[in-house]
């Protein structure tokens, strides 16, 4: 465990002297939402744990395997400002190719805008909304190492702007079963747009590198993850005008962070911590919680306290329907509600043949 830890210290110990915010700063932000309440509830990020949950390979194609086989998911989420976007999902498994592959639909519609002219009066409407299609592959390379792939065609149309797109994500996946470690180190978002909202006006898409490490515990029903994200990006931290004016206000001299707190809150910036409780024999009821520290110092109100970047949910398998819960604290002004039902067509072909 310890190697593991070391690595992601060294990932994560940047430099402090450039300040840049990197929010907005992308197309087809909404690649980043969660894809299932059981992310949502763990802190926006679960790339190191290997299931039949098949909603996970959406952020890291590796965690495919033969016990996601013919299992379906559909997740929605009820966001801020009436914003709904879910993830629609299924996977099959090949005996043949030893191969478990995805294919899935991430949406979000933004819903309905008044449009006004540059005088301020009102025009037509028109409406948001952003699609993505994954396919994706995962298998086996070695015993503890599996390797997987996502493809992701992108569509977005804002108002008359339209734009489609392309992306790549690769995972890896290690796990040691005896000292009950699984590592993962995941690429996201490789792409570009095929076609742009303007002539000749090319942007980014919101290219992402993720590291984490989980270990579950042997005497308790218990997992924790420690996930290092947005890596591409060394330094998080960037000069805030709102502190600066508030000191100016209440007549004091603006002081700058110290080295040593802006390194260490850039390190925690790079950080999401979550945990999973395994109740039952064959771990029928979860609890979860998690803690994203990115979200908290980008999305708290200043002078305010708030339960911002907190997230935590459940999960409950009745039957044969697994129903998933989250809640993603994001902000004073409102919370997310993520759920999610999944089943599996074969469990259903089972009671047939009993019948």
């Amino acid at each position: 465990m310890s190697k593991y830890l070391f690595t992601l210290i060294i990932c994560i110990t940047f430099s402090i002297t450039s300040q840049a915010q990197i929010g907005g700063s992308h197309v087809y932000e909404f690649l980043n939402f969660s894809p299932s309440a059981r992310v949502t509830a763990l802190g926006g990020s679960l790339i190191t744990v290997q299931d039949d949950d098949h909603s996970l390979a959406f952020d890291n194609p590796a965690l495919l395997n033969p016990s996601m086989h013919q299992g379906i998911a559909f997740s929605h989420n009820f966001h801020l400002a009436g914003i709904q976007n879910g993830y629609v999902a299924y996977a099959q498994h090949f005996d043949k190719i030893e191969t478990t592959f995805t294919i899935g639909m991430q949406y979000v519609n933004y819903g309905d805008f008044i449009g006004t002219d540059e005088f301020g009066n009102e025009t037509a409407g028109f409406n948001a909304n952003e699609l993505a299609l994954t396919i994706g592959a995962g298998r086996k390379l070695y015993d503890k190492v599996s390797v997987g792939a996502n493809l992701k065609l992108i569509s977005s149309t804002l108002e008359a702007f339209n734009s489609y797109g392309i992306s790549l994500d690769i995972g890896a996946y290690y796990e040691d079963p005896e000292k009950r470690i699984t590592a993962a180190f995941v690429i996201k978002n490789a792409g570009t747009q095929l076609t742009t909202y303007r002539d000749g006006v090319r942007e980014s898409i919101p290219f992402e590198i993720q590291f984490g490490v989980s270990k579950r515990l042997e005497n308790l029903p218990f997992r924790f993850s420690l996930i290092a994200h947005k890596l591409e990006t060394p330094n998080l931290n960037y000069d805030n005008p709102a502190e600066v004016e508030e000191r100016l206000f209440f007549g004091e001299e603006p002081q700058q962070q110290s080295n040593f707190n802006a390194w260490l809150d850039n390190v925690f910036k790079h950080l999401i911590f979550n945990g999973e409780f395994l109740i039952g024999k064959k771990e029928n009821f979860r609890l979860r919680i998690g803690y994203n520290h990115f979200i908290k110092k980008e999305l708290s109100v200043q002078n305010f306290r708030s339960l911002a970047g907190f997230s935590g949910g459940f999960g409950l398998k009745i039957n044969r329907f697994r129903l998933d819960y989250g809640l993603g604290v994001y902000h004073l002004g409102g919370s997310l509600n993520h759920l999610t039902i999944s089943t599996n067509i074969k469990e259903f072909r089972k009671k047939s043949l009993i019948e």
